[in-house]
């Protein structure tokens, strides 16, 4: 595919892309028996939620979008699903012997190419899902970023970004898999010496992203054998009061409990809400 055709594919979206593949014209149903999934569809893990509400729509309303195949190279008397494996997932659910299918002629590449799409439009990648696919684009096809860059519609630091996130320990890697820590975390784990135990830890403290960032920030200054419960409470503490009272606010705790407590001002009103707030609990 040349530089033109991968010029803005997400933005397209898939009627484009299927325009510019062979399509029969023809309606068909197919069996469900006789589809099956993608190989290169880069998602991996189906929100069981969201497939039985997809599987109460089918049932109600029947599936109003065509599944999109093409002829599988390794069976021929299958059809490989390109996009809607969900669709054919929850018909299957609900007992549908048959469904509407749109049949294309893909090759690989493309086959890919629609399955990212797909999946990047609707945001049901996680990151990690997301990042393997735009590999398979890289590794298996010759992209490089800046071409990933152009077919998806996103930045490519974005790109880079996001495969930055599969040289994550496998450990990690299974928490962002199993959700317990979003994309805003996995990226500030990237790069860090022992991020097995600083994942751990935000998950243990149901860090927010930002005060995840203050733990790394703590974490990088101490060191794995310095860093203990009592630092991730200061740092939850000061969010606390930061939230609070709209300031950015430093204590220093040592460690028989005594230290300081700071408040950051840029003006005089904010000086005077300081002052305001302290003699109000007098």
């Amino acid at each position: 595919m040349d530089s033109n055709k991968i010029k803005k594919g997400l933005g397209r979206g898939l009627s484009s892309l299927i325009g510019e593949t062979k399509v029969e014209t023809k309606k068909n149903q197919l069996s469900v028996s006789d589809l099956i999934p993608n190989k290169y569809q880069p998602r991996k893990i189906f929100d069981e939620d969201n497939l039985k509400d997809l599987s109460n729509s089918i049932e109600e309303r029947g599936i109003l979008q065509p599944i999109i195949v093409r002829k599988s190279n390794e069976d021929i008397s299958k059809f490989e699903i390109i996009a809607g494996e969900r669709r054919w997932l929850a018909a299957q659910r609900v007992g549908l012997h048959t469904v509407p299918v749109v049949i294309t002629e893909a090759d690989d590449l493309k086959s890919l190419e629609f399955a990212i799409v797909e999946n990047v439009q609707r945001h049901d990648l996680n990151p990690l899902e997301e990042a393997q696919g735009y590999k398979r684009l890289i590794d298996d096809f010759s992209y490089d970023h800046e071409k990933v860059s152009k077919f998806i519609g996103k930045s490519r630091s974005h790109i880079t970004n996001c495969l930055r996130l599969l040289s994550l320990p496998i450990e990690v890697i299974q928490l962002i898999e199993t959700q317990k820590l979003s994309a805003g975390h996995a990226k500030i784990l990237v790069g860090l010496e022992n991020a097995t135990f600083v994942a751990n830890k935000i998950v243990e403290k149901k860090l927010s992203v930002r005060q995840a960032e203050n733990f790394v920030k703590i974490f990088k200054k101490k060191g794995l054998k310095q860093i203990s419960s009592n630092d991730v409470n200061i740092n939850d503490l000061e969010n606390s009061v930061s939230n609070k009272i709209g300031l950015n606010v430093s204590i220093q705790n040592k460690k028989n409990n005594k230290g300081k407590i700071s408040f950051e001002y840029k003006n005089l009103d904010q000086l005077n809400k300081i002052i305001a707030i302290i003699k109000s609990n007098y």
